[in-house]
């Protein structure tokens, strides 16, 4: 038997967090066990899907590096084939036509909260003599009334729900469209899905899907219901706990694998470890040990992460993603220094790629305006004399070179007898604009010796004009 997994999102929106650990887990399970990854877009909400909506989800999952083996598919392409198994339910007696108006349904349910009932249809039209043809009607699936459903669910263990628990409900509305709970089954049966790994916020339609299968004939999937992502707060991971879209990730400065390996710790685990790459999660992942309860999102624990992939992935691969950042900031990384040597260079204080991004503008363009109070400190008459003689002497050197260009900033701090800070952060100053930068000799080599000559002569003249 050949594993098959599905994410099937619905376009009503951007991918968020939750939706891309279900994608993952469900992507994992096909890769460990040599399966297939299905992506299906769950379109039949006309009202509220949108093209934007499908991009944004596309858009995610390439982010993510989250390839598939087949799709993705669009459930409004399969509506005569949804038609076609509503005409099989009907025709086997597994499926009604039902007549009963808002109104009706509104009053039922209000009678039944008012006698602390469970709100349920009551089969009202469950045993009509065929469909009266002028009249709208829906059609609901004949739920067995008797028994129980048992998933078997391979991470919460059995869950049993009694059918009389379970209403008849709707598989097609009145203008013929299919509803979720159809089509979910009709496209798991169809694309030979054997493993459904989803939210549990599923568990209520699942035992209602296993009856319809059930009817249908069709053999039925493995179940596991992963256990919701809540925030700092403890209440459902929603917008006001800050990022929560997939390409918000990407616009903050994570890396995709950082973000992967923090959504697979996030209710997973292997023993104690914490950072996986990619092969690691596909070698070591099962469901056995996915836990049961709600995880919550921790940001501070993403950014260390984030840190960690950004100080020991390949620096090449890191600046192939903070290339995209750089062009948010409307600089071309072909106009200075090489990506990779700057990322060599920033990845030890930063945490994410924004923050290379915003700390390394200055090997790009001269900046506007010098740190107040860096500038207060540091570029000051006395510092005029050392930014001559280091003009002169780097001047003067015929390579530039990191090792040389150390030499001449420590020897002219020794022969002058002010020390290394009164001239190495002058100079820092002098050429980034501010008090923080890596090391003087990286920074000189990736800025160049044209740009590190004509920014010392523009603080001497501040200095000159300052005083």
């Amino acid at each position: 038997m050949t594993i098959k997994t599905r994410f099937a999102p619905s376009p009503t929106g951007y991918l968020h967090v939750g939706g891309a650990r279900t994608a993952l887990f469900s992507w994992l399970y096909a890769r460990k066990h040599g399966g297939k990854f299905i992506l299906r877009i769950e379109d039949t909400d006309l009202e509220r899907s949108t093209q934007e909506s499908v991009d944004a989800i596309l858009e995610g999952m390439a982010w993510l590096g989250l390839d598939y083996d087949e799709g993705p598919f669009y459930q409004t392409h399969h509506f005569d084939r949804y038609k076609e198994v509503i005409r099989q339910l009907i025709d086997q007696g597994n499926a009604y036509y039902c007549y009963c108006s808002k109104d009706e349904l509104e009053q039922l349910r209000t009678e039944q909260m008012a006698n602390k009932e469970k709100p349920r249809y009551n089969g009202k039209c469950r045993n009509l003599d065929g469909p009266k043809k002028d009249r709208e009607a829906v059609i609901r699936f004949k739920n067995p009334q008797d028994g129980a459903v048992t998933i078997p669910d391979l991470i919460k263990g059995d869950i049993v729900v009694a059918n009389k628990e379970l209403d008849d409900l709707i598989i097609a509305r009145g203008d013929g469209t299919p509803t979720y709970n159809l089509t979910v089954v009709v496209d798991d049966m169809d694309m030979q899905v054997t493993h459904v790994i989803r939210g549990d916020d599923h568990i209520n339609n699942t035992p209602r899907q296993m009856n319809i299968l059930e009817a249908l004939g069709a053999e039925l999937p493995k179940y596991a219901h992963l256990p919701m992502i809540l925030g700092s707060d403890g209440a459902r991971l929603s917008k006001r706990h800050g990022a929560v879209s997939v390409m918000q990730f990407r616009d903050d400065g994570f890396l995709p694998e950082a973000l992967l390996n923090y959504l697979v710790r996030l209710g997973w685990s292997h023993g104690d470890q914490e950072i996986f790459s990619i092969d690691e999660m596909i070698q070591h992942f099962d469901l056995e040990n996915v836990n049961g309860s709600a995880s919550a999102f921790n940001m501070d624990k993403l950014l260390w992460l984030n840190h960690q992939y950004i100080m020991n992935s390949d620096p090449a691969h890191v600046a192939r993603h903070l290339s995209w950042h750089m062009g948010q900031l409307d600089i071309d990384p072909t106009e200075g220094p090489s990506l990779v040597e700057v990322v060599k260079a920033q990845r030890e204080r930063c945490k994410t790629l924004v923050d290379i991004a915003s700390a390394s503008v200055y090997f790009y363009k001269e900046f506007e305006a010098y740190d107040e109070k860096a500038a207060k400190k540091n570029l000051t008459p006395a510092a005029a004399e050392v930014l001559f003689q280091l003009h002169d002497q780097f001047a003067a050197s015929p390579e530039w070179d990191g090792q040389e260009l150390h030499n001449i900033v420590v020897n002219l701090a020794e022969a002058t007898g002010l020390g290394l800070g009164k001239v190495a952060q002058p100079l820092r100053v002098a050429v980034c604009g501010s008090g923080v930068s890596p090391a003087i000799d990286v920074t000189l080599s990736l800025l160049g010796k044209d740009k590190t000559l004509a920014r010392i002569n523009r603080a001497i003249e501040y200095i000159k004009n300052s005083n």
